[in-house]
């Protein structure tokens, strides 16, 4: 049974979390809150990759302070085995608290389900599924990637309001304000890699490097589809070609949890066509190119007839100075 301490704690869990969100890869971006007997409260979130878990660090800022009967809410079910750090299941029993409230059941092999298993064991009462929802959304790319051992592939878009993305002579700098530049770069951040195709580096010269925003694991892993000129900024990237499940399947390996594509309109349609998209982030100014002419968001065929349009559900709309955030994510057949 959950109360309204529990979804309040756990909201705040969740900020936690979402404030590490560019820190923490390819460790998950975890938030705990510990409300100790006499109502103290304790917070913490997970440290970059080889630092303490979210449950430890907040542990950690209780101090000598007693826990016994305490509860704990955390976004991400704890681990119970020994990589980098210690089992957080572990640590909690150990501390005394009497009660555990998660958002998430980490699809990992080496959790799922254990540390439930393991805190019910030492007789912690365990509550599975406090805003769901929320923590799902939050932890998107790291739950896909140990499902499926790729990347989440994230899509990104600029364009007009009547969905051109560059005029007829190719130019297209700058669509969109200010604004959406810096949220753009903050989906970089969140990136372990970032794709674009050899077309688009030869005309554009791009860096694909984090700017505007910080960076605290640096730059992303800079992927070209084909052949990047020696000259290339781009450069040091990887160059791969060929089948993109393929390349998908290299790069989770490699532990990365998000690919965000730049690519242009040609790449756009590849991932799209293949159905490799997980979520589309479409940036849209307060611009019209008034005409057919310009560039559209894909190049090649699309649905022959409405019946076979890509369906989706809108997730999110934000308002980023003068231009639209739309994130889209497409819907399984059987959703549609």
């Amino acid at each position: 049974m959950t109360t309204a301490s529990d979804t309040e704690r756990m909201t705040r869990a969740l900020a936690l979390a979402t404030l590490v969100r560019a820190s923490t890869p390819p460790n998950p971006w975890v938030g705990c809150v510990i409300e100790a007997a006499d109502g103290t409260l304790f917070e913490g979130a997970t440290q970059p990759a080889g630092g303490p878990h979210a449950e430890a660090t907040a542990l950690g800022s209780a101090g000598p302070h007693d826990l016994t009967g305490a509860t704990v809410w955390v976004t991400l079910e704890p681990c119970s085995h020994h990589g980098r750090t210690p089992p957080c299941a572990d640590a909690l029993i150990a501390a005394g608290v009497s009660r555990v409230v998660i958002a998430v059941v980490d699809p990992d092999d080496k959790v799922s389900g254990a540390g439930v298993q393991r805190l019910r064991d030492a007789g912690i009462a365990v509550v599975v599924g406090e805003q769901a929802d929320a923590g799902t959304e939050l932890l998107a790319p790291y739950l896909h990637h140990r499902r499926t051992g790729r990347p989440y592939v994230v899509l990104k878009i600029a364009a007009s309001l009547d969905g051109r993305t560059a005029a007829p002579d190719g130019s297209s700098q700058w669509i969109t304000g200010p604004d959406a530049r810096a949220d753009a770069h903050g989906l970089r951040a969140e990136s372990d890699s970032i794709l674009v195709g050899a077309g688009t580096v030869r005309a554009d010269d791009p860096t694909l490097t984090v700017r505007d925003v910080p960076a605290p694991r640096g730059d992303p892993v800079r992927v070209v589809l084909g052949q990047a000129p020696a000259s290339a900024l781009v450069h040091p990237c990887l160059e791969r070609s060929g089948d993109l499940g393929a390349v998908l399947d290299e790069l989770g390996a490699l532990g990365h949890l998000q690919l965000l594509v730049e690519g242009g309109a040609t790449v756009a349609h590849a991932f799209h066509a293949a159905g490799l998209v997980d979520r589309y982030v479409l940036y849209l100014a307060p611009v019209l190119f008034g005409g057919d002419d310009g560039r559209a968001l894909f190049a090649g065929a699309g649905a022959p007839t409405i019946a076979n349009v890509t369906r989706g559900r809108i997730r999110s709309v934000r308002v980023l100075g003068d231009d639209l955030r739309i994130d889209l994510d497409p819907q399984a057949p059987e959703e549609s």
